[in-house]
């Protein structure tokens, strides 16, 4: 399985890289982590209950930082064991590139292989579960980073002044006198 992918950031390249090497902040934005742990120099152990199709579990896995090149890149080896459910691991290659002051894009390629029930799911579901991951991590995440960093988040585009009924009716009424 391969998920490529990018996501923009509201913050500074730093802030990005400080964010993603806080283990509480990643914690609370990972979609079902129970625990997130150092057990070595930019090692951890993390226990996540994730669903996969019909299939629940709880995964204990590893996680390892290589590579790092502050702030701009790191190598995320992972494994993870999920009981009777099954297993997976792979590496993801992330990567932060500064597009302003208070913007950085966040690109990320994982490649990961299942083994086990999940992997009898099919790829398709397996694909969709990790894309749904993934979402919801960034949805999260963006959020903390806002709270952190006391970011504004972006207004809503301003509603044309009319809508098309409202500039039909108008254009009736200037036809017809009204």
């Amino acid at each position: 399985m391969e998920l490529t992918n990018q996501q923009t950031l509201p913050v500074s390249q730093a802030q990005a890289w400080e964010a993603l090497n806080d283990i509480t902040l990643l914690q609370s934005a990972i979609p079902g982590c129970d625990g997130f742990t150092a057990t070595g120099e930019n090692q951890y152990e993390v226990l996540v209950t994730a669903a996969i199709g019909p299939v629940k579990a709880k995964f204990k896995g590893k996680l390892q930082l290589e590579n790092l090149q502050p702030p701009t890149s790191y190598t995320l080896r992972f494994e993870g064991q999920g009981g009777a459910a099954g297993h997976g691991k792979g590496t993801a290659e992330v990567r932060l590139e500064s597009t302003g002051p208070r913007t950085t894009v966040l690109h990320y390629t994982a490649h990961a292989t299942v083994g086990g029930k999940i992997a009898q799911l099919g790829s398709r579901l397996v694909d969709m579960a990790a894309q749904k991951m993934a979402t919801e991590f960034f949805e999260t995440f963006n959020a903390k980073l806002q709270e952190r960093y006391a970011v504004v988040a972006p207004a809503a585009p301003a509603a044309p002044p009319q809508g098309l009924l409202a500039r039909l009716l108008a254009w009736l009424k200037r036809l017809f006198g009204g």
